[in-house]
């Protein structure tokens, strides 16, 4: 029992070591930021320009025929809805496209979002993926949104994730954002259960929506 004891002793503390140097790896030159300012701005080397309401934008340069049906071809010809009571930004899906997968890998948000705290999302470790992000856009245009991510291993920060996302404008069917390719961490210190927390945001701050998840990386798709 004693052997095992240790072994069992050295394995917690290889992990611990390992998540520490997650950890430092990470937050390298960073100082220690609230939620809702941990996206870093100067990685994403974008400077938003001056808001103008989509009525505004329609109105430019009615005497250029050819620039007019552009925008008509961009933006539509009016609104698609004018009911304030729904966002003007509604997040609808978040989907970690992986082509090994057995199945697809999505979460809804348009329902209940607590309930994402309750269900686990698995990763075969060392696998290529990247996150598709389906929105709405249903009155202005918006400009500058942002997703980002912080994921957590057993309290502690082991990555933070900022996308580009871009500037859209009001459309009957839904935008989608897909990633550039990222891998899952692989080895056997990797394996394990993260939490992460997500946002979609704007240039003005404004958070569209921000939800919690979970995420296992495993050694295969099925244990």
């Amino acid at each position: 029992m004693l052997g095992l004891d240790v072994c069992e002793f050295g394995g917690q503390v290889l992990e611990l070591l390992w998540l520490t140097m997650c950890y430092r790896g990470v937050m390298a030159n960073k100082k220690d930021l609230p939620i809702e300012d941990e996206e870093d701005e100067r990685n994403l080397n974008y400077n938003p320009p001056a808001q103008k309401s989509l009525e505004e934008i329609q109105g430019l340069d009615k005497e250029d025929q050819s620039l007019v049906k552009y925008k008509q071809t961009l933006l539509g010809m009016l609104p698609i809805t004018t009911d304030l009571s729904v966002p003007n930004v509604q997040v609808t899906r978040l989907t970690l496209l992986c082509d090994t997968a057995p199945g697809p890998i999505t979460m809804d948000l348009t329902g209940d979002l607590s309930a994402l705290k309750e269900k686990t999302f698995i990763l075969k470790e060392g696998v290529t993926y990247r996150l598709k992000i389906d929105f709405k856009v249903n009155r202005e245009i918006v400009s500058g949104l942002k997703y980002h991510h912080v994921t957590c291993r057993k309290g502690i920060t082991v990555e933070k994730v900022s996308h580009m996302v871009g500037s859209y404008g009001p459309k009957e069917k839904e935008h989608e954002f897909v990633s550039p390719l990222d891998e899952a961490p692989i080895g056997m210190m990797s394996r394990g259960h993260y939490q992460v927390k997500s946002r979609f945001i704007d240039d003005d701050k404004i958070v569209y929506l921000a939800w919690d998840w979970n995420l296992d990386i495993k050694k295969d798709w099925d244990q």
